[in-house]
């Protein structure tokens, strides 16, 4: 699929990876709707990058809100033909220990934002995408989920983290089979540790710890080069039901 006019959702696109993401298609010549939470500098963002961009706050576990941040989307540039899905949190706690066990709410919390929010934000997009024109090469859509390394090499205290993001890897496949015949594909990447919000809160030398664990290159991903990958997915028509890890050839150890 062209970038170049076509219309991208992107979840968690106020910061991050999500930002890159955005910047990276509008350069392209798409337009994008900026889907984050209502304090996040998402206004402020697409404010600064002009009137290819508009900012449509929603939390991805609310169905009425990204229907309406979907309608107002198609309403404004005439339809979805991407969503990249970026939203997401982290939370880190042992199964059972001396605090006791992990408290169940967290656990569902995680799967909810994580997994949950990202099917739910699908299964709408994808709906928005069933309007649409098959392109030259029979395309309707793309969609990008994000997932983690965490999903194949979990570390102590990431059961919930790991068991959301092993979740968006296993429904990848399924989904694309889905709504192949519509022409709409489905993908995703599972970073390693990349340099995000969530990560410059951490005192540099623990930052530095992190980067060298990497094999090569040992440094922290940029989330330019999620964008990149991202851009390529999009515009590689047979790429498709498929993770790709973008990690530098990392396997976590288990703590």
């Amino acid at each position: 699929m062209k970038l170049d006019g076509a219309v991208a959702v992107v979840t968690g696109g106020a910061s991050g990876l999500g930002e890159a993401t955005v910047r990276a298609f509008i350069a392209k010549g798409a337009r994008c709707a900026i889907m984050d939470r209502p304090n996040s500098p998402g206004e402020k963002l697409a404010a600064e990058l002009g009137s290819n961009v508009i900012f449509t706050p929603a939390d991805v576990t609310n169905a009425e809100q990204i229907s309406r941040a979907l309608q107002q989307t198609a309403t404004t540039f005439g339809g979805v033909h991407i969503n990249v899905n970026c939203a997401g949190v982290g939370a880190a706690m042992k199964t059972a220990g001396k605090a006791g066990p992990m408290p169940i709410e967290m656990f569902e919390m995680v799967v909810k934002i994580n997994l949950i929010g990202t099917f739910n934000v699908i299964r709408l997009a994808a709906t928005e995408m069933l309007k649409n024109t098959p392109d030259e090469d029979g395309e309707r859509g793309v969609i990008i989920n994000t997932a983690s390394v965490a999903a194949f090499d979990g570390q102590i205290g990431q059961a919930a983290y790991s068991a959301s993001k092993g979740g968006v890897v296993g429904m990848t496949l399924p989904i694309a089979r889905d709504l192949s015949r519509d022409g709409i594909r489905c993908l995703t990447i599972a970073p390693g540790t990349f340099d995000t919000p969530m990560l410059a809160m951490l005192p540099e030398p623990q930052r530095q710890a992190l980067a060298a664990q990497i094999p090569f290159p040992s440094r922290l991903g940029e989330p330019r080069e999620y964008a990149a990958l991202a851009t390529h997915i999009v515009e590689n028509a047979y790429l498709n039901g498929e993770t790709i890890r973008l990690d530098g050839a990392i396997r976590m150890p288990p703590r």
